[in-house]
């Protein structure tokens, strides 16, 4: 009896440290920034970085890397504020994600440190994708504008469109759009625009819409939370991985 209760007990261990995500300290310039890895970074998985909501790295984003790497995927949570620089509410939050969806050269820039950080991790090179979730989102299409190297992109309730003044030019990476039917930041015309954005760059696009859903449908934490759709969302995001990474 004692060897089978023994086994269970280390399988419990090796379990354990399999879900820990792992700190990862890069810079951009002088800016230190502090990311999250996955336990099976090394083992040249396809990869995935994910784009955190705005107020920073949160518990939403670790448990997406942490299911992702039960899919067999290595996970970067990407840190895109730095150091010293994270939001301690809705107001502040805000301000510095305004900042970077008006600066798309620089959000650009930190997508594209993190996905460097996911190659030295031992990702193939040939097969990753981002994801983020509402700043994010955006992140993720930004991304895919910035002709960015990944297969795909998935927006999670992200903020479409993008400032008029900015051409719509030719988009390689595949999209996919999870957009709450009830999110008041993405109004009809909104949506236009970014459709007529991904039909002017020729991309490779779809967009599932979630019925009754307000903005942060995702997110346990959220008062918006719908466990129904947000479960729905989760496997339309696996299956587009799955089809644009494996």
């Amino acid at each position: 009896m004692k060897k089978p209760l023994l086994l269970i007990a280390v399988l419990g261990v090796v379990f354990a440290k399999s879900q820990e995500l792992k700190p990862v300290a890069y810079n951009d310039g002088g800016q230190k920034l502090n990311g999250l890895i996955t336990a099976n970074a090394g083992t040249k998985l396809p990869g995935v970085v994910i784009l955190p909501a705005w107020r920073g790295i949160d518990q939403e984003a670790k448990d997406a890397a942490i299911a992702l790497e039960k899919e067999g995927y290595i996970a970067f949570v990407a840190d895109i504020y730095g150091e010293g620089n994270i939001p301690t509410d809705n107001a502040s939050a805000g301000k510095i994600a305004r900042q970077y969806r008006q600066d798309y050269k620089a959000y650009q820039r930190r997508i594209s440190l993190a996905l460097e950080q996911l190659k030295k991790a031992g990702a193939n090179a040939d097969k990753i994708a981002v994801i983020g979730y509402c700043f994010g989102g955006t992140g993720a299409l930004e991304a895919a504008r910035g002709g960015l190297p990944v297969k795909g992109v998935v927006s999670i309730h992200g903020g479409l469109g993008k400032d008029t003044t900015r051409t719509n030019d030719p988009i390689q990476t595949k999209i996919l759009i999870e957009n709450p039917a009830e999110d008041s930041g993405v109004t009809p015309e909104i949506m236009n625009v970014q459709i007529k954005e991904m039909n002017e760059g020729k991309a490779d696009w779809q967009i599932i819409t979630y019925a009754y859903c307000k903005h942060t449908f995702t997110n346990p934490l959220s008062p918006d939370y719908n466990a129904v759709m947000a479960k729905r969302a989760w496997m339309h995001t696996l299956m587009f991985l799955k089809e644009v990474l494996k």
